[in-house]
């Protein structure tokens, strides 16, 4: 029997991301990809963190980045690139896992506008906003 192709899509999306050392490094995974949208999940351990124990703002971003390429990348094909991106942080990230859901508000032939909200789920799995981001991303084909 063959898969669905959303499956075959989500373990492309996955390969795509580990073959990023740095989310190698930071230990993401991409738990939802496809129509226009993707979702980037990051477990907050200690050393992701700042000095008051709140994910550093710099996982943030970089969640948000990867969030809004993916999701752009399933409008615009496998080849995209961030052209810029803005962050608001709307309170202190805490919890068990960061959650990055990301989805295309409009595409173009060579680019797309994404919005992305970064959410942290604490052990109980209860969710809490963070952040917003929103960016514009490029076909590397274009």
């Amino acid at each position: 029997m063959n898969a669905p192709s959303h499956d075959l899509d989500l373990v492309l999306a996955q390969k795509v991301l580990d073959a990023q050392p740095f989310s190698r490094l930071v230990g993401a995974r991409i738990t939802a990809f496809g129509d226009g949208g993707a979702t980037l999940e990051v477990d907050l351990r200690e050393e992701l963190q700042q000095q008051n124990g709140f994910a550093h703002g710099g996982v943030l971003s970089y969640a948000a980045d990867n969030a809004l390429t993916f999701a752009a990348g399933t409008a615009l094909g496998a080849a995209v690139l961030t052209a810029g991106f803005s962050i608001q942080y709307v309170r202190p990230a805490k919890g068990r896992t960061l959650v990055a859901r990301a989805s295309v508000v409009h595409a173009g032939r060579r680019q797309a506008v994404v919005r992305c909200d970064l959410l942290t789920v604490d052990g109980e799995g209860g969710e809490t906003l963070c952040a917003v981001a929103q960016g514009t991303v490029l076909s590397a084909n274009g």
